[in-house]
């Protein structure tokens, strides 16, 4: 049994088909089976359920998936031991299209003041495939609002919770939410992700009927949209507070609904002090909302 088999067990597992899996680890489809029939052999277990399409692990494969995670972490601990220090180690970091997206560049920037041999690579993508990187090895953070899909095998912990606000254009009178809603243009939030369900679920607990006029899948643009005029809509505070412009803002939800924000990240990394670091650094740059570890 070697790394290689490890990890090409744990690419299987992710992208369901040995294909699949073989592009990932730069292998032909042959060559991944081979390689699963070897382990097999060796361990004198069955994997795999080869009945089914595309094959299944079985509760042998499902066992030895999870002491691969364990083993290549293990591995990874070593070889930044070996180096002297995990603080001239590098980061992986995946973030969703939030509006706290902002937060990262400064949060790098202002860690690599503190270790600076460092190097962090970032990338934006969907929760569900971050969190399957985070799972796979492929990243060792990712940045995800409160996520009913993060694993047991993962740990999430919040650096921001901040509360939603309405918002309406300049000049806008202070009135009720509930009238404002009702009388506004509205412009919604058109993304399935867990903050859009937040927004609609209180408008619905509340029955108030938007006067709907566009949908928009950026937090940023949906800001500008207001700021222009064009509507009122609901956003976290801290895109207000990012944008800076002299719009209507007001608590929306009663009580005052909140989101939560946090890093997922596995809870024996061997990166676990630049892991914190970064957290907690995220967490100094959200202001008052701030989550520390």
């Amino acid at each position: 049994m070697d790394t290689r088999q490890l990890r090409t067990l744990i690419a299987i597992s992710e992208y369901g088909t040995f294909a699949r899996a073989a592009r990932e680890v730069c292998l032909t489809p042959s060559a991944v089976s081979q390689q699963m029939l070897a382990l097999e052999q060796e361990l004198e277990a069955s994997l795999f359920n080869r009945q089914t399409r595309p094959p299944s692990l079985t509760l042998h494969g499902l066992q030895l998936l999870e002491t691969a995670r364990k083993v290549l972490g293990l591995v990874e601990e070593t070889r930044i031991s070996l180096k002297g220090s995990n603080v001239s180690s590098s980061l992986s970091i995946g973030s969703v299209r939030t509006s706290t997206i902002a937060l990262l560049p400064r949060a790098i920037v202002a860690l690599r003041e503190i270790f600076p041999e460092l190097h962090v690579d970032l990338r934006v993508g969907m929760s569900s495939a971050l969190l399957s990187d985070v799972n796979a090895g492929r990243l060792d953070l990712a940045v995800v609002a409160e996520h009913a899909g993060v694993s047991r095998n993962l740990s999430w912990s919040p650096f921001l919770r901040e509360p939603l606000v309405f918002i309406a254009p300049p000049g806008t009178p202070v009135r009720p939410v509930r009238e404002l809603l009702e009388t506004l243009p509205f412009v919604h939030f058109a993304s399935d992700v867990p903050l859009a369900a937040l927004i609609n679920n209180e408008l619905t607990h509340q029955e108030v009927r938007t006067r709907h006029i566009a949908e928009i899948d950026t937090i940023p643009a949906i800001v500008e949209c207001v700021a222009a005029g064009l509507g009122a809509s609901v956003v976290p505070d801290i895109a207000v507070r990012e944008n800076g412009r002299d719009m209507l803002k007001l608590p929306f939800g009663r009580p005052q609904i909140y989101r939560q924000i946090g890093t997922v990240r596995h809870a024996n990394s061997a990166k676990s002090e630049l892991l914190m670091a970064m957290h907690n650094k995220l967490a100094e740059l959200s202001g008052e909302f701030g989550v520390f570890m």
